[in-house]
């Protein structure tokens, strides 16, 4: 069909002098040197016949990816083909629904389930060599809302930029993105999120593609980059947008309803609707391929308009083809798109095979230097595990600046431990069961404060975690090590002083070895009520499900902790020695009392602190069998918590 060889895309031959004349231009910009390496590398992206269904389950309502052929399965993908060559812009269109975002997740590797068909880069299958060579971009911003806008960009080039070059390299770099997309006046604002206002959704956007734009990617996926954007924003950044596909990318976007502007921007258009492709070809030839099978209109439209109004199931009123299934508004919808697909079918389908099958991936490649440099360390990590730790460890401290140490929880701690303190004051060991009783609170309170907080740390961090592992960003346990060790000022320096507080107030014993011992077991129990806490939020990433599990567990732990039940039955005794409360109260009361010690126990009559009851059901020895017990539970909760999150993909 002529209307698909009268695009307007580079040919192979104008394509390779595009991209043999981007060192020269980058070097004028004064890029980094070793940056051009990466932008030498370019990728014809083909998609062939991609089909990708998902299966219903209708008691719940839900879908699960699958590619088998049940009758519960629906189709979200059918049979699609294209190809997209450096330099070119493939935009996709039709409306909600119709499968856009699907197959642009499928175009960059992120897609779970099986797919049917073939998608080849320079005739190759998804790689880990071009995923660092991919940009995505998702629709819904994931930024930091604490860091600014020089700092996301700056973290993001000192994980996704190569140690070979420096640090002042990279932020050469992150300055000339940040010229490029025009965020000058914005460099040193807040992102901002729900709570507090930060920058605007069209800097946020641009933000998002800067991220990408960092590692000079080869091939730049974006989903709905214009999405609630006025119609000067939307312009700037699909702007820019085409000045990166000039430049020799492979560019392909997903967009809802494009101006007119933004339309002629496009090399290429894919159209869908409910999953299957009605038009493939060049933007420019949409209208004219449309009329040419009787779906024209005489008045002066949008082009885009009138291509998902076609998608919809809306024929022009002026249209030479009359389709009148009377009221029913649905059968109407279903010819139009019969016609449509057959048409597809007919005029474009066979010719696209024949393209697909004639292109040269040779065309796209380079001598036998360029390749060889583009290859080197391609499936390795950009940087080494110690250098992403300390960048991650820094980001999280940068983006926890502002909540760590705020006032509402360091009054919330002051505040108990001072009324505790008045309550317990100066208490002295005649009065051991108020003793006793602060020494469990010291085990409860610090038992539950830490796993609550902890439980929101990965299900909040999900959507991050999701879009900066797909992109090869970091290793999981760099990341796993670098968050929790982070939360260890937040987390050991508030029961620090809650213990400084409470436990001279309340008159315990006053021995700075006593105190000491009685301060690390305080934060032992803390580390492993964060670590289970941790888990919990890893293992259900569901904030609700895990405070709810949360709730029900220090419950338990709080019933069996040795206190209020002494004298548990056989059958179920075995959920004492599950509790981390009983052994951090085990150990302070080790810590403060002796076996020989006494304590006045009525007028002139002492007795044996160990033959108080209280202490006696739980007993003052095999003190490092529970030091051992909480390392073990210590270590597991955490090692649990990371199985579960190199599960979330």
């Amino acid at each position: 069909m002529a209307l698909l060889h009268n695009s307007t895309s580079p040919k192979p031959e104008e394509t390779d002098t595009a991209m043999a004349e981007l060192p020269k231009a980058s070097s004028d910009n004064n890029f980094p040197q070793s940056l051009l390496q990466l932008s030498l590398f370019p990728i014809l992206l083909k998609f062939e016949e991609v089909v990708y269904k998902v299966k219903l389950d209708k008691t719940k309502g839900v879908c699960y990816g699958t590619n088998a052929g049940t009758s519960s399965d629906k189709t979200i993908l059918n049979g699609l083909s294209g190809m997209v060559c450096p330099g070119e812009l493939l935009a996709m269109l039709g409306p909600s629904g119709s499968g856009k975002t699907t197959l642009l997740t499928a175009l960059g590797g992120r897609l779970t389930g099986k797919l049917s068909g073939k998608i080849t880069y320079n005739g190759l299958p998804f790689s880990g060599a071009i995923k660092r060579r991919t940009g995505f971009v998702a629709q819904y911003d994931v930024l930091y809302p604490h860091l600014t806008v020089f700092e996301t960009l700056f973290f993001t080039a000192l994980l996704r930029l190569p140690n070979t070059l420096t640090d002042d390299e990279k932020v050469q770099h992150v300055e000339k993105v940040i010229g490029e997309l025009g965020l000058g006046k914005c460099r040193n604002s807040m992102i901002g999120g729900p709570l507090f206002r930060g920058i605007s959704g069209g800097e946020k956007k641009r933000v998002s593609i800067g991220q990408e734009m960092l590692i000079n990617p080869s091939l730049l996926l974006l989903d709905e980059p214009t999405s609630g954007l006025d119609s000067t924003t939307a312009m700037r950044i699909m702007t820019t947008v085409k000045r990166l596909a000039s430049s020799g990318r492979t560019v392909v976007t997903t967009i809802h309803q494009p101006s007119s502007r933004l339309y002629h921007m496009f090399n290429k258009v894919v159209l869908l609707s409910e999953g299957s492709p009605i038009y493939y070809g060049p933007a420019s030839t949409a209208l004219e391929y449309f009329s040419s099978i009787g779906f024209s209109t005489s008045i002066t439209v949008n082009p885009a308009d009138l291509l998902l109004d076609l998608a919809n199931g809306i024929e022009p009123s002026d249209s030479k083809i009359a389709i009148d299934l009377g009221d029913s508004s649905e059968q109407e919808k279903k010819a139009v798109q019969d016609v449509l697909i057959s048409s597809y079918d007919k005029n474009i389908s066979t010719i696209l095979k024949v393209e697909l099958c004639s292109s040269d991936v040779n065309n796209f490649t380079y001598g036998k230097d360029a390749t060889t440099r583009n290859k080197v360390n391609v499936e390795q990590w950009c940087t080494s595990w110690g250098y992403q730790f300390k960048v991650l460890l820094m980001r999280g401290l940068r983006e926890r600046r502002y909540e760590a140490f705020n006032r509402l929880r360091i009054f919330q701690v002051t505040s108990v431990a001072i009324l505790g303190g008045l309550l317990w004051w100066q208490t002295p060991i005649s009065h051991i069961e108020d003793q006793i009783a602060m020494l469990f609170f010291f085990s409860v309170f610090w038992g539950f404060y830490p796993l609550y907080n902890a439980v929101f740390t990965f299900p909040q961090e999900r959507s991050m975690l999701i879009k900066e592992r797909s992109s090869g960003m970091y290793r999981l346990s760099s990341y796993f090590l670098a968050k929790t060790v982070g939360d260890l000022p937040l987390e050991l320096a508030l029961p620090t002083a809650f213990t400084f507080i409470l436990y001279w107030m309340g008159g315990l014993k006053p021995s700075p070895l006593t105190f000491a011992l009685s301060l690390l077991i305080v934060l032992y129990s803390v580390l492993v009520s964060q670590s289970l806490g941790l888990a919990f939020g890893a293992i259900l990433m569901d904030v609700k499900k895990a405070t709810t599990l949360g709730s029900v567990t220090t419950l338990v732990f709080l019933i069996a902790g040795g206190y209020y039940v002494r004298q548990i039955p056989p059958f179920i005794v075995w959920l004492k020695y599950l509790s981390y409360s009983y052994y951090c109260y085990k150990l302070l009361l080790g810590v403060q009392y002796s076996e020989d010690e006494v304590y006045e126990c009525s007028k002139g009559e002492y007795c044996r602190v160990a033959d108080f009851p209280a202490v006696s059901s739980v007993g003052l020895s095999h003190m490092w069998l529970d030091v051992a017990v909480m390392a073990l539970m210590l270590i597991g909760y955490r090692f649990l918590a990371y199985l579960a999150l190199n599960r979330v993909r």
